[in-house]
């Protein structure tokens, strides 16, 4: 984890219908993570970047900085943190945790997705 300058944001408890949302399920499973990281200021973030074979692919990371436009939404303690340049492919995204005999870990749904890959690692 790298550090850069910060800045001070505003914390919103309550996300716009046109938000992201981290379901209750991966809310916990965040705070089991960081209490095995043993840190309490960390902050899940979530971000789009170029890559993957459908050209964009989604990257989830703790994150310790605050960055000048990034959007914090609290969601039952866990903070998540959005960059300005992945907001506009993120609305509307629900973040939720599996965990089941086939298949463990976070799974994104996200209506401004208008494809994905075979394997599910990159949309478009």
């Amino acid at each position: 984890m790298s550090v850069d300058s910060t800045t001070d944001v505003e914390i919103q408890s309550s996300p716009p219908a046109d938000g992201i949302t981290l379901s209750e399920f991966a809310a916990a499973k965040v705070k089991s993570l960081l209490e095995q990281e043993g840190r309490d200021d960390l902050a899940l973030r979530i971000a789009v970047q170029p890559g993957g074979c459908s050209g964009l692919r989604y990257q989830l990371f703790f994150d310790e900085r605050t960055l000048d436009g990034d959007e914090i939404r609290e969601f039952d303690g866990v903070n998540v943190v959005v960059d300005r340049m992945s907001l506009p492919y993120l609305h509307g995204a629900s973040i939720d945790f599996v965990d089941t005999i086939e298949k463990q870990g976070f799974t994104i749904d996200n209506p401004m997705a208008t494809g994905s890959c075979a394997c599910g690692d990159s949309f478009h």
